[in-house]
């Protein structure tokens, strides 16, 4: 009963299958390879953008940073909300990358940037001159950290708001597929044509070993990114095994199964928390569910051997009726047995 995170999920076996495929004889390294470059052929095809830059990493972290890095200067400033992954988890990654850029919290409804409050918020950081940090670039998280999902519109209307003020922007996809699918849209529906300028798009939340392709669909932007990857230490010399991950996750619309398996799982453990009177505290959007539960129950679930984040800390001392909220993430290979067992103790 393990819905601590869909990073803790084992890798697909076709995963496995090309990174033995893979792994003969040789070729050229630092993403040389004729694999590389038919997986990135294949991401462009996928995105209805032939002439965007594609590139692999191995971390989200580094996918995020580089590409913000890639698109404003020190000087400036990105707009993001409160519990945006760059904010809450990345160390001041993307701060160090994009060498002493801040990050600029704007008011968010349900975990998703406010349109109002982003122009709010844009116009005031421009108006100290020299003596502030500039308006740099604007980022959204696609699934949200709390598990909301963006629609179409939503995109739309903060990019709206980024790209009057002359901001590019960046979209944190580390659970792009689970969005992708919940919309039922297409990859270019989700990014560019809502006026997405990069995309951090995940594959190691959704049944990779390790890789992030970052899509920039302004190819002009796509030699600085090279450079900034490789003096950030993350151009892999074997390449082709970050390759190899990409293509088998592509084979057979398999990512899109996978995030499928996932919302599924969690529509099913929403459904068994709503029959037992559970209600959550964001719309259960794509693979995440958050919910209060009593610290009492919490203590039985756990003594179970049900696994999961306190979003808090630890479960301590205190009233047995106390409310603590609580994370639920179901990954793509989360067996449906394992959620009706946890119900049926909840």
């Amino acid at each position: 009963m393990f819905f601590a995170s869909d990073n803790a999920g084992p890798v697909h076996a076709s995963v496995i299958r090309a990174l033995e495929a893979a792994n003969t004889g040789y070729v050229p390294g630092y993403g040389n390879d004729a694999l590389t470059h038919d997986v990135q052929a294949r991401i462009r095809a996928l995105f209805d953008a032939p002439d965007a830059v594609v590139h692999f990493v191995a971390t989200g972290t580094a996918a995020n940073s580089l590409a913000l890095a890639t698109l404003v200067q020190p000087w400036q400033t990105v707009f993001c909300t409160a519990m945006a992954h760059i904010q809450e988890d990345e160390c001041n990654a993307p701060v160090a990358f994009m060498g002493g850029a801040t990050l600029r919290l704007v008011d968010d409804v349900q975990a998703k940037l406010d349109p109002a409050a982003l122009r709010a918020a844009i116009a005031a950081q421009g108006t100290r001159g020299i003596h502030g940090a500039q308006p740099g670039a604007v980022q959204i998280t696609q699934l949200t950290e709390k598990g909301t999902l963006y629609t179409l519109d939503e995109i739309k209307a903060v990019t709206d708001v980024a790209h009057v003020a002359g901001l590019p922007v960046h979209m944190d996809g580390a659970r792009f597929t689970n969005a992708l699918v919940a919309l039922g849209c297409s990859p270019a529906e989700m990014t560019w044509k809502a006026g997405i300028d990069v995309v951090s798009f995940g594959g190691t939340k959704n049944g990779l070993m390790g890789v992030e392709a970052v899509v920039i669909f302004d190819p002009a932007r796509g030699q600085e990114f090279e450079y900034r990857r490789k003096r950030g230490a993350h151009l892999f010399s074997k390449h082709r095994y970050l390759a190899a991950q990409f293509g088998a996750f592509l084979d057979d619309d398999l990512w899109l199964d996978m995030a499928r398996s996932a919302n599924a799982t969690t529509a099913h453990l929403a459904a068994g928390f709503a029959a037992a009177g559970h209600a959550p505290a964001y719309p259960v959007e794509g693979n995440i569910i958050f919910i209060a539960l009593p610290r009492a129950l919490h203590r039985k679930l756990m003594a179970a051997g049900a696994v999961y984040s306190l979003t808090h800390g630890p479960l301590g001392d205190g009233p047995d009726d106390e409310l603590l909220e609580a994370r639920f993430v179901c990954d793509w290979s989360l067996p449906i047995a394992q959620v009706d067992a946890f119900l049926a103790h909840l």
